[in-house]
């Protein structure tokens, strides 16, 4: 058995039960099961439908996001999670390059390597150059004054630690800034780069090895090892070509508004909603949300 689930964005909550039930009935599925009122449905099918690919195009042009997948065992034990644009809605290393003045310069490499379009490492290495000279000072900076956490994220964190899942931040970023995020929101521990400074400022190198899409992939082996888990105990959640690797192994992964080369290449979408829809994708009614 599969099942569908419906969402859109919950400051619209726009979700007709008209729409629903059409898509039900168009491919012979269950009672609907409302997990908000008017931001999220699912329905139980037989088999996934030829034509799914097409209404999710479709679905896409008014603003919801439609999943389909398999019912048994989607309710995960652990959550795998990118940081940047994905837990904040920053790249924080482009956050850096503005403050140090180069910042359209890194944010094209950025856009670019997270597009896949060059080397993960090599490009970060060339990043994190143009950022030599900043003093360590500007991290902290940054970090009260321009990173912002996508919404969601603290609900997702709380409901799924309440119901006894760990959490892991892993991020081609860097510690000073995944410390903190995983601080706030609650994750369990937290991978990431780190950058190398002398008397306070920045050298404009990372340590090695640096932490990419095969580390990525590493950390969901060694972290599900270590807790007794499989990989299909795991949601991991991403948006850049470096998460593909961890996004393909987990038992779902989830492509949250992804580069659409990154997209493409991943089953489960999420253009619309937030980090609140890997809760409903598990199914969590809203009513299950922990807030704190």
């Amino acid at each position: 058995m599969y099942i569908v689930t419906l969402l859109v964005a919950p400051a619209v909550r726009n979700l007709e039960p008209s729409l629903v039930d059409a898509l039900r009935n168009a491919w012979g599925g269950g009672d609907a099961i409302w997990l908000a009122p008017d931001e999220a449905a699912e329905f139980a099918i037989a088999q996934i439908p030829g034509n799914r690919w097409d209404i999710w195009a479709e679905l896409q042009q008014q603003g919801v996001d439609l999943v389909v997948q398999p019912m048994e065992g989607r309710r995960k034990k652990m959550l795998l999670a990118d940081m940047d644009s994905t837990m904040i809605e920053q790249e924080c290393i482009d956050e850096l390059a503005d403050e140090a003045g180069v910042g359209i310069k890194v944010k094209e490499i950025t856009a670019r390597a997270m597009n896949g379009e060059l080397d993960f490492e090599d490009a970060l290495r060339a990043r994190v150059g143009l950022l030599k000279g900043l003093p360590v000072s500007t991290i902290t900076k940054v970090l009260e004054e321009r990173i912002t956490y996508m919404p969601g994220g603290r609900v997702l964190l709380c409901t799924m630690k309440a119901d006894g899942a760990h959490a892991a931040l892993v991020s081609g970023g860097f510690t000073d800034f995944t410390s903190v995020v995983a601080q706030k929101l609650g994750f369990d521990e937290n991978r990431a780069n780190s950058l190398i400074a002398r008397n306070d400022i920045l050298t404009g190198e990372v340590g090695e090895p640096i932490l990419g899409k095969q580390a990525k992939i590493d950390a969901l082996s060694e972290i599900t090892r270590r807790l007794g888990l499989a990989e299909r105990d795991v949601i991991a959640v991403g948006d850049g070509a470096n998460d593909l690797g961890m996004l393909g192994r987990a038992g779902t992964g989830v492509a949250l508004h992804a580069k659409p080369a990154v997209a493409a290449q991943c089953d489960v979408r999420i253009n619309h909603g937030d980090l609140t829809a890997l809760l409903f994708l598990q199914g969590y009614t809203a009513a299950e949300f922990v807030n704190d």
